[in-house]
């Protein structure tokens, strides 16, 4: 009898231990096999630098807040126009449940390979002019996203340039392959000359080639100006290099690459443009609104930045009445 009760006991231990390991291994499983959904989100970043990085790094702080859990497929095409279309293919036939696109390029090549899964751009200076919008108030049937062209922004910066620096020739460096590039240079040109300024142009195709155009601008212009290109600001050193050792004042027209050695800059945070674009991609993802609902967003701030450090290396006086045109950027 006493065998029996053992045996009976064991096996119900033994039945106890199995329920137990169950209720364990359903506890612990994915978030799908829960009920949450995990998204798969496509990044096409077009090549790496400081903004683009900081654009990234504000979409992904936004799902995090916001409580989205993600997958993310991380992809960077180090500026290559092929890359940048295989990325994008790639993550159509993976079926991602949506693509952030860091960039122009990136933009455009997403759209390209697909019109069905919704896409969130960023650092775009004017999707109308790439095609990606019909109007920013009229996005296309999948995509939407955020503008790094803020209409005061370029304005401020030229005004500054030729009012308080005195620039008359105006160097400026960019890739003619970049849509968003060109159409920089044509406001720069317009505003520069309203104020009497003549801009120098010199176009490159890679990032090699940005070091020996800066080069090419010594005697040739008093101050240089280097708009969101991302061929340029990815070799931005280089010209920093020329402009520190040649004693001409640099501009920017973003503030990560003022803060790296140029002059001055009238802009934003690229976390900040990312965050928004993020919080895009969570209305989307949460099934709240589609791509076509969402205009086009500018950035909502916009600052003037004056590096001291790096005026006073290209030989440009601090004045303290620029505290009333912007704020001096001490370093971090």
């Amino acid at each position: 009898m006493k065998k029996k009760v053992q045996v009976l006991s064991i096996a119900l231990a033994g039945m106890l231990m199995l329920a137990g390991c169950g209720s364990n291994e359903k506890s612990s499983g994915s978030k799908e096999e829960n009920g949450d959904k995990v998204f798969t989100i496509g990044i096409s970043q077009f090549v790496t630098h400081d903004s683009l990085d900081n654009a990234t790094k504000g979409f992904k702080q936004a799902l995090k807040d916001k409580g989205i859990e993600v997958k993310y497929d991380e992809q960077n095409a180090e500026g290559d126009m092929n890359n940048i279309h295989t990325i994008a293919k790639n993550f159509v036939g993976d079926k991602v449940d949506l693509i952030f696109a860091n960039a122009t390029p990136s933009a455009t090549a997403a759209l390209n390979a697909t019109k069905e899964i919704p896409i969130i751009f960023t650092s775009v200076t004017d999707p109308v002019v790439a095609e990606l919008v019909e109007a920013l108030d009229k996005p296309g049937e999948n995509i939407t996203g955020t503008t790094d062209n803020h209409p005061e922004g370029t304005a401020k910066t030229i005004n500054f340039m030729i009012d308080e620096v005195n620039a008359k020739e105006i160097g400026v460096i960019y890739n003619s392959g970049e849509p968003n590039s060109i159409v920089q240079v044509k406001e720069v040109k317009k505003l520069a000359e309203a104020k009497g300024a003549k801009l120098v142009e010199v176009s490159v195709s890679t990032s090699a080639e940005v070091k020996q155009a800066a080069e090419s601008l010594v005697g040739r212009v008093d101050s240089i100006y280097i708009p969101t290109d991302n061929t340029v600001v990815s070799a931005l050193e280089s010209v920093i290099s020329v402009a520190n050792s040649k004693k001409i004042p640099l501009f920017v027209g973003e503030l990560d690459s003022m803060k790296k050695g140029a002059i001055a800059a009238s802009g934003f945070e690229y976390f900040d443009l990312g965050y928004q674009s993020g919080l895009m991609a969570v209305e989307i993802l949460k099934g709240n609104k589609k791509a076509s609902e969402m205009p086009v967003e500018l950035p909502k701030s916009l600052t003037l930045m004056i590096n001291k450090k790096a005026a006073e290396t290209q030989g440009v006086e601090v004045k303290e009445e620029w505290k009333e045109l912007g704020e001096f950027y001490e370093g971090e």
